[in-house]
């Protein structure tokens, strides 16, 4: 009887042992607390005109939820039951994860906006339960000429606490620059974008941002690898203006304001996008051009994949080049035809160079401090975390480069 009662209380203690495994499973897959269709990874971009419309991308931890958004005139709305509520329902596509497991994709896009307009929204899968907390964004108005953006770059984290520092650093440049427009990511969001709770992390810890203000990414070598970039544009609905043979997402161009922003991706198809940059460059009316790459042609080093980029920096008198890859700070001289153009001391005046900039990095990954070369006019590395606020107001274009502590440690002007 003994032996009979051991056995039982074996098999029930192995019971309870399996059982408490698949639910850490399942609460790894659905998030602790959290239900399979809540809303994760909520993230805004700018696809067509940010005077009229808006872009939106969620996943779900359940594939077969419908993408629904909900918006209405005006900031703080919590009740989405009445008039004036309007309703779209976008795509919803699969993605596997790892081995076992698929999420639902999500992506909208709103038109017919009015620009200079607040609106609240949520996104869900249209059921009664399940959607994300009401959040809120602001359209371009018609007319700007003065707003600013912030530049970052190399969050690239593993773990939970790399990701609080990309976190720290957002916050604080949103304390310095509370009314920027859009974010500009230069590439190398995670280490691996294969790794999902990664991406949860990258969301997750500036989630109070990246579901207002539109976040506009630049691809790198941890985004694509091998020509693949499915995980990475999977987050993000962006525009799809670019290069013939580029994976959507990876080369795009859009405007706010007067100013024309370019973001090439330096890991794949360099000679049609050097086609595709011409003709995009060529028909832009706007005074300001600002290009965004991940690989710099002036940074710590220079990438000699993408001199005829340069080239065409040159002919059609880019502005601002920001960069990122190398994890330290360098600021060029201005630079045409390969040479310096101007001292750098002042404003850069009458388009008389393209300067090209590094942010160090957003995350915890710093590397050594490279040797100066001919067109470092500040290069150092001082192991913060660090962000841009570029201000563009009229014929002046402010950039100021701060650490996370909210320290100042460059800046220099444009002017037309």
């Amino acid at each position: 009887m003994v032996r009979y009662q051991s056995a039982l209380w074996l098999i029930a203690l192995a019971i309870v042992v399996v059982g408490a495994a698949l639910w850490l499973e399942s609460q790894k897959q659905e998030g602790v607390g959290g239900a399979s269709s809540t809303p994760k990874s909520l993230v805004t971009t700018i696809k067509g005109d940010p005077k009229t419309s808006r872009a939106f991308t969620w996943y779900t931890k359940s594939p077969d939820e419908a993408a629904v958004i909900q918006w209405i005139k005006g900031s703080g709305v919590n009740d989405y039951s009445g008039s004036g509520v309007q309703t779209l329902t976008g795509s919803t596509t699969t993605i596997k994860t790892d081995k076992k497991h698929t999420q639902g994709v999500h992506k909208v896009e709103i038109t017919g906006l009015e620009p200079g307009t607040v609106y609240s929204y949520r996104v869900g899968s249209g059921k009664e339960t399940g959607w994300s907390e009401p959040s809120s964004f602001v359209t371009e108005a018609e007319g700007t000429s003065a707003f600013s953006f912030i530049n970052v770059t190399d969050s690239q984290g593993v773990t939970e606490k790399d990701f609080e520092i990309w976190g720290r650093t957002v916050d604080k440049a949103f304390q310095m620059f509370p009314e920027a427009r859009f974010i500009v990511h230069n590439g190398d969001l995670t280490e691996d974008p294969e790794d999902e709770t990664g991406w949860d992390h990258f969301f997750g810890k500036t989630k109070s941002w990246l579901k207002q203000i539109p976040f506009m990414p630049v691809t790198g070598n941890h985004d694509e690898m091998d020509k693949n970039a499915d995980r990475y544009v999977a987050h993000f609905n962006l525009p799809v203006n670019g290069a013939e043979g580029s994976v959507p997402g990876t080369n795009y161009s859009y405007d706010y304001g007067n100013a024309h922003i370019v973001v090439l991706n330096t890991e794949s198809n360099i000679n049609e996008q050097s086609k595709w940059l011409r003709d995009d460059l060529a028909h832009s009316d706007k005074p300001w051009k600002i290009v965004a790459v991940h690989r710099g042609a002036y940074g710590g080093n220079s990438y000699t994949k993408i001199e005829k980029w340069t080239a065409l920096f040159d002919e059609y008198k880019v502005d601002l080049v920001l960069q990122g890859h190398n994890h330290e700070y360098s600021r060029s001289y201005p630079l045409r035809n390969g040479k310096v153009a101007g001292s750098g001391d002042g404003p850069v005046v009458n388009h008389e160079g393209t300067v090209y900039v590094v942010t160090n990095a957003s995350g915890a990954k710093f590397n050594e401090k490279k040797k100066d070369q001919f067109y470092h006019k500040v290069h150092f590395q001082n192991e913060k975390p660090m962000f841009a606020g570029i201000t563009i107001n009229g014929n002046s274009l402010t950039y100021q480069a701060y650490d996370v502590e909210g320290k100042k440690w460059d800046e220099f002007v444009i002017q037309h």
